[in-house]
């Protein structure tokens, strides 16, 4: 009981102290904004335009052809299946890098040449490939998630200790359960770091792809507000995606206290 109750308090203090943080950036920008007016509204809305501008738009399908709402599941379509194709690929692939010298081998050349090549740049011959839709933004997701899966897996792999192995080692373990059973576990914190990084890099890459070629999402409703002068539209559609992907990335740290508590227990 004293634990838990200890937990409550430290929960509790956080997130006073996070709300105080937010609560902070947003008197400050009304200040400077609504009463030093150090900007003009219509090139730097305040926040409660911002905040006027996020209500209505919630039914409103003006100046985009679309509501908040139609834009937000556009782009979560879009986003989920090129992450959700993207880890599952590349974390496998980076622990198997990581772990066997002839998948390293074979596979570093052309990641090494693929990794520097920014999303933005395969979206043309994505576009050609599959013509305008869902799937040549997928794809740039599916790229841009995988580097940062392969590159964190690969890193938490190699970062298990030899000792470790040696026990393993001691106790009659097989290659594959001193993957399973130590490597992985260990390389944990790095795989969810990577799906957390991956998440980012997945918004971004959408973003950037229905900035280019899109007639939905919430990158299309940005550069449409852009067109439009509508600084506020543009606010809303940031303000968005910081939302949801901090919600993405409270779910994901969930799951790795509860993977990492579930391999503790076996």
């Amino acid at each position: 009981m004293k634990k838990k109750k200890k937990k409550k308090k430290k929960f509790n203090k956080y997130m006073i102290i996070s709300c105080c943080s937010v609560l902070a950036v947003i008197g400050i920008w009304y200040f400077c904004i609504n009463i030093l007016h150090l900007k003009q509204e219509t090139v730097f809305p305040g926040p409660f335009t911002v905040a006027k501008t996020f209500v209505q738009k919630m039914t409103s399908k003006v100046p985009d052809g679309a509501t908040l709402p139609t834009h937000l599941l556009e782009s979560l379509k879009v986003v989920l299946l090129g992450y959700s194709l993207g880890v599952l690929f590349g974390v496998p692939a980076g622990i198997l890098m990581a772990w066997s010298k002839w998948v390293d081998r074979f596979m570093r050349p052309l990641f090494d040449l693929i990794r520097p090549v920014p999303g933005l740049a395969w979206i043309p011959m994505f576009i050609l490939l599959f013509g305008i839709g869902i799937m040549p933004k997928a794809a740039v997701i599916f790229l841009s998630t995988s580097v940062a899966c392969i590159v964190n897996s690969y890193t938490g792999i190699r970062q298990t200790k030899q000792e470790h192995l040696w026990v393993g080692d001691v106790f009659g373990f097989s290659n594959r359960q001193k993957l399973f059973r130590i490597a992985i576990p260990t390389a944990l914190p790095m795989i969810f770091t990577g799906l957390r990084v991956a998440m980012g890099a997945a918004w971004m890459a959408s973003v950037a792809a229905e900035l280019l070629a899109s007639s939905a999402g919430l990158g299309y409703m940005i550069q449409q507000g852009r067109y439009a002068s509508k600084a506020s539209l543009v606010f809303v559609g940031m303000i968005m995606i910081g939302l949801v992907g901090l919600i993405f990335d409270a779910i994901l740290h969930w799951l790795e206290i509860k993977v990492a508590k579930g391999m503790n227990a076996e």
